[in-house]
């Protein structure tokens, strides 16, 4: 396969903004000539080796930072924003669409967001004809759905963020022998709250007037120790996450309030798996996810989800995806720092196999896959049923799925044994049914809304239509 072209005009010309060069003086910088600075920036050539040296070694530049996962995500959001009935006469070329990414982002963000308002909008008049009139019934984004599209056009990472989660782990002992003893004295002799468990209340409650923090007592150590961290961020890097929540610019109270639980969430998911320490481990270990689990005293969810952040500037992990899904196949996260992405609405690929997990509980599924843009992935499965502690108490089951492009399969121990030389081994999928441009699909649910179809009475295939170009 050829090595993909990589255009960074935006990021190009927010470098030389950042060092106030004009473009000649920062041609001269990179040894190239100024017309041909010009076409970088516009993306109408790729950066060449000799610019992306002459980044790193006139601007200190983290050259793995030149990524072009920013701009495919938002193609993805656009392939399936266009796919929309409402688009129905507008064929826009994939070309348009990767232009106005890599020229334009703010642009294209702009459009998904008013995409997103007429989807809303449209599901508001659906089911609450009751709204119409009303002065509170103005469209607005989900706060949900916005808080979801910022750790994901962040990579999932925050760098400051995780930077002292990882100096409070390291300051605490996190890592000792009695991690939950630790960080419950840190609480207390920094913080003067006290900790105590009960088994009728709520996962996590802290009552400011008495400075107690109650857990659940039937919860694992391991999340009792993720919620005193949670606590423990909103108690001494409140002004961190306000800084950062006010560079979000949220739409909404709602949406600010969710994003600040999200942040310390983060907080304690990388205070309890340190970003160096954990990506070390990751890599000894090949990224056994049970070894990592057993190590950090963490679930194979959390182990999971971190692998999926290690997206540190001048140290990456391997770029993996990250996805849970509920028993009726709704996608409840995601993250991918490949270039595979989810859809935003509707379900997974019903071919992926994080579907057939929960018919295997406690057991890791390995797929080969190949997406229709002709790239190969590993793809690992599993359930993460969650007892309610109680007999009456309902299970919440879920299924997460994790996998990387095929090309770091060695560095996996899932991999082992695998052909991945052999190109029929490779299961095809997509990224959902309404976008996806496989003809021959036997699990289609729906047509692909972006293109004609054919239909002959006298012909039945796989499918009652023809899919046309």
């Amino acid at each position: 396969m050829r090595a993909q072209k990589l255009y960074a005009g935006v990021t190009l010309r927010e470098t030389r903004l950042k060092h106030d060069l004009t473009q000649k003086e920062f041609a001269t910088k990179l040894g190239v000539s100024l017309p041909y600075l010009n076409q970088m920036e516009n993306n109408h050539r790729p950066v060449s080796t000799t610019v992306v040296l002459a980044l790193a070694q006139e601007f200190g530049f983290d050259v793995t930072q030149l990524s072009v996962g920013e701009a495919e995500r938002i193609v993805t959001d656009m392939r399936e924003a266009l796919a929309d009935p409402v688009f129905a006469d507008a064929q826009t070329p994939i070309a348009d669409m990767q232009l106005t990414a890599s020229n334009a982002p703010a642009l294209a963000r702009a459009f998904l967001e008013l995409h997103r308002a007429y989807r809303q909008g449209q599901e508001r008049l659906a089911s609450l004809d009751e709204a119409l009139g009303r002065e509170d019934s103005a469209i607005s984004p989900s706060p949900w759905e916005e808080v979801r599209d910022f750790f994901h056009y962040c990579d999932n990472y925050i760098d400051s963020i995780d930077r002292v989660a990882e100096s409070y782990a390291a300051d605490v002992g996190i890592l000792g022998p009695n991690p939950l003893g630790a960080a419950r004295d840190w609480l207390s002799n920094k913080h003067n709250v006290h900790l105590k468990t009960d088994s009728a209340g709520s996962l996590r409650k802290y009552d400011p007037a008495s400075r107690t923090l109650t857990l659940s007592a039937q919860a694992t150590t391991s999340s009792q120790l993720f919620q005193i961290a949670h606590q423990t961020a909103l108690l001494e890097q409140d002004d961190l996450l306000e800084a950062t929540l006010d560079f979000a610019n949220f739409h909404t109270p709602e949406a600010r309030a969710i994003c600040k639980i999200g942040l310390a969430n983060y907080f304690a998911g990388a205070a309890t798996l340190p970003y160096g320490k954990f990506l070390q481990a990751a890599q000894e270990n090949r990224h056994d996810l049970e070894v990592l689990a057993a190590t950090f005293n963490a679930s194979i969810e959390q182990v999971a989800h971190r692998l999926s952040t290690l997206q540190r500037p001048g140290l990456k992990g391997i770029p993996f995806f990250f996805v849970r899904v509920d028993q009726a196949g709704t996608i409840t996260k995601r993250h991918s720092a490949t270039r595979l992405q989810f859809a935003r609405f509707g379900g997974a690929c019903p071919l992926w196999n994080v579907h057939r997990a929960f018919e295997t509980p406690g057991q890791f599924l390995r797929q080969l896959a190949e997406t229709p843009d002709g790239l190969q992935y590993l793809c690992l499965a599993r359930d993460v049923s969650k007892p309610g502690g109680a007999y009456r108490a309902p299970t919440r089951r879920y299924a997460i799925g994790l996998g990387c492009e095929i090309r770091h399969a060695g560095a996996l121990v899932y991999a082992d044994d695998l052909d991945i030389t052999n190109r029929q081994a490779f299961e095809p999928i997509g990224i959902s049914c309404r976008i996806c441009e496989r003809h021959n699909c036997h699990q289609r649910s729906v047509p692909p809304l972006e293109r004609h179809l054919q239909v002959d009475p006298n012909s039945r295939g796989i499918l009652p239509y023809r899919i046309g170009d």
